[in-house]
C-alpha cells in the first residue's frame, strides 16, 4: 500500500476545524501517510525563476532556476507518488489560503503533471479529499451562496487539469461558536460537523478498499 499524501493549509493548530475532522479520516487510514504542514513550513511562492526553469534546458539553468527547480521536482515527485490525497484547505475571504495556492503552483505543470501528449494526467482518478471548514454558510438558500469560490477554484486547477477523482467535505458556521452574532447556529454548526466526521470515516475506508483491490 502505497503512502497518502496529506497537504495542511489551515494556520491554526491542531484544535481547528480542518484538522479534527482530518484526523477522522487519518484514524481510518491504514497506511502510510507523508504530511505537509504548510503552516508550519510553507511552500515558496512560484517565482520568474521557477516559471523560466520550466521552458529552459536544465543545462542552461542558472543557479536561481536550479534552485527553483529543485523545490518544484521535490513536490511533484511526492505528489505523483501517492495513492490518494488528503487536503485540509478551509475557506479563507472566499477562497482558498495563499499557502495552498502555493503549493498548487508549484506541482501543476504543463506537459508534467497535465496535458501530456502521450496520455492522460499521471494523477489522473486518484481518491482525493477535500475538507474545507469555512466560517459561516454557503450552501444553496444562504445568504453567502455563490461567494465560495474555493471549491470551484479546486475543482479546475486540480479536477479538470489533473484529473483527480474530488470529494469536498464542508464543515459550516465553524464560527458559530465564538461569535455572539452567530450564536443562533450553533446548533447547525454540530450538525455539520458530525456528518464531515463521518463522512471523512467513509472516505478514508472507500480508499482503503479501493487500494486493497488494486
Amino acid at each position: 500500500m502505497s503512502y497518502l499524501l496529506h497537504i495542511d493549509a489551515t494556520s491554526f493548530d491542531a484544535e481547528s476545524i480542518s484538522r479534527q475532522v482530518a484526523r477522522s479520516y487519518l484514524e481510518v487510514w491504514p497506511g502510510e501517510v507523508v504530511h505537509r504542514d504548510l503552516a508550519a513550513t510553507p511552500v515558496p511562492h512560484l517565482t520568474a525563476a521557477g516559471i523560466t526553469a520550466r521552458l529552459t534546458d536544465p543545462a542552461q539553468h542558472t543557479p536561481e532556476q536550479q534552485a527553483a527547480a529543485a523545490v518544484q521536482d521535490e513536490l511533484v515527485e511526492e505528489f505523483l507518488g501517492a495513492t490518494g490525497y488528503l487536503f485540509t484547505v478551509p475557506l479563507y475571504n472566499y477562497g482558498v489560503p495563499s499557502s495552498f495556492k502555493a503549493w498548487m503552483d508549484q506541482i501543476i505543470i504543463f506537459g508534467r503533471t497535465y496535458n501530456l501528449p502521450d496520455g492522460p494526467p499521471p494523477a489522473a482518478g486518484r481518491a482525493t479529499t477535500v475538507i474545507s471548514s469555512r466560517g459561516g454558510a454557503y450552501g444553496p438558500g444562504a445568504p453567502h451562496e455563490g461567494r465560495d469560490h474555493l471549491v470551484p477554484h479546486i475543482r479546475e486547477s486540480l479536477g479538470r487539469e489533473l484529473g483527480l477523482d474530488l470529494e469536498f467535505i464542508t464543515i459550516e458556521f465553524g464560527l458559530a461558536p465564538v461569535v455572539p452574532i452567530l450564536s443562533q447556529f450553533i446548533g447547525m454548526h454540530e450538525t455539520s460537523l458530525a456528518n464531515a466526521h463521518q463522512q471523512a470515516r467513509r472516505q478514508a475506508g472507500a480508499l482503503t478498499e479501493q487500494v486493497r483491490a488494486a
